[in-house]
């Protein structure tokens, strides 16, 4: 077994981080964060200086999102997985009704079976490679998936649920490894919701929430009821929606968040917008992705994981490798090469590589990963 292998300087990448989350992290953010070091690190959260920060990503998030004018930005402390209790306290009023085709789009399902005040979800499942949206159901008042399955790199479409706004159910989706880097019309959603380590390049520890007023009005409505007597249900302030938005509404969080994690992102938000906002990230990793996909279209031992064209995301990619070549080798090789992270999702347990393409990361270091991986796989 080769364990030992050195590729060619020609065929690196010029970075060579490809991670699926925490993903690369900019040298412009890296001098925003040291630029910053001075006179943000360190501050208080709640006052001018970084409420600006605040204020700025807020904005550049609006605009990336050619938001509608009465929806809203909403943030708070814990990430994506902490969103999934908050809207399980403030936003699904009874019971929800679940798409769930990877290991992260059945953890908010997960959430809403554990959680005792709620009914018993209704559960729309598929198999890891494929897509499963909920049809329409009956005493539903929140249909929930996810925009892309960061476990297995399926791409979901993201419209409502037919019939679903005459029941007056909410559309909530996770859009973490989708923000950024995947097209949506977020007047589809209710709630589309992200951390910042994906396409927004920074790191975790922090929500963020595009609101219709649909959603506000369900939080605000929700935790009159859990404060009524007899309420079986419990909103604690770090769950509540309707106090993290009456705090981002002053350009802040509830909690002490991580201010590199603000500084980072802003300034991602505001290259995103600078290079032409949504069209451009997507179409950068539109073509990211195809020369993956391509690639393994190709190849005699690979393939592509997702086998419907239509659903394969082009934020997180997915390739299956032959039996005869060890993925974990090839992985393993690559990092000591300085090509770091694209093992697959250890819970899939497939034989597989998993790469990030998000908007920071070069297409033509996706092209030289591609070169680097046959290179491993010759010499094995």
């Amino acid at each position: 077994m080769t364990t030992s292998l050195t590729i060619p300087v020609s065929l690196l990448p010029e970075d060579g981080r490809f991670g699926s989350g925490p993903s690369k992290i900019r040298p412009e953010q890296v001098a925003a964060l040291e630029a910053g070091g001075r006179t943000l690190l360190g501050t208080s959260h709640r006052q001018p200086p970084v409420k600006h920060l605040v204020a700025s990503i807020r904005e550049g998030l609006a605009a990336f999102f050619s938001m509608p004018d009465d929806y809203e930005i909403a943030l708070g402390n814990g990430g994506a997985s902490a969103f999934w209790e908050v809207a399980c306290a403030s936003l699904i009023n009874r019971r929800a009704a679940f798409g769930c085709y990877g290991s992260f789009s059945r953890k908010f399902a997960q959430s809403a079976e554990n959680a005792p005040f709620l009914e018993t979800p209704v559960i729309y499942e598929s198999e890891p490679g494929t897509c499963r949206v909920p049809d329409l159901t009956d005493d539903v008042d929140a249909y929930c998936w996810a925009h892309d399955e960061t476990s297995t790199g399926v791409e979901a479409p993201i419209r409502r649920v037919p019939g679903s706004a005459e029941q007056g159910a909410l559309t909530l989706i996770d859009a973490t490894s989708a923000a950024g880097a995947l097209r949506v019309d977020v007047r589809e959603t209710d709630a589309y919701y992200f951390s910042p380590q994906k396409a927004f390049g920074a790191d975790g520890g922090l929500w963020v929430a595009v609101l219709s007023p649909a959603a506000v009005e369900r939080a605000e409505s929700v935790e009159r009821s859990a404060k009524l007597p007899g309420a079986r249900r419990w909103v604690p302030p770090f769950l509540s929606l309707t106090t993290a938005l009456s705090n981002s509404r002053k350009d802040q969080t509830l909690n002490t968040p991580a201010v590199a994690t603000l500084i980072m992102m802003e300034n991602q938000v505001r290259w995103l917008n600078d290079n032409g906002g949504m069209a451009w990230a997507t179409a950068r990793c539109a073509k990211s992705a195809s020369l993956l996909y391509d690639w393994a279209e190709r190849s005699d031992y690979a393939t592509p994981f997702v086998k419907d064209p239509t659903i394969r995301s082009h934020s997180v990619v997915t390739v299956d490798l032959d039996d005869s070549v060890n993925a974990a080798q090839v992985v393993a090789l690559l990092r000591e090469n300085g090509i770091v992270d694209t093992f697959a999702y250890r819970k899939l347990g497939r034989n597989q590589l998993r790469v990030g393409v998000f908007p920071s990361v070069e297409p033509s270091d996706v092209a030289a990963l591609t070169q680097c991986v046959d290179y491993v796989v010759e010499h094995l």
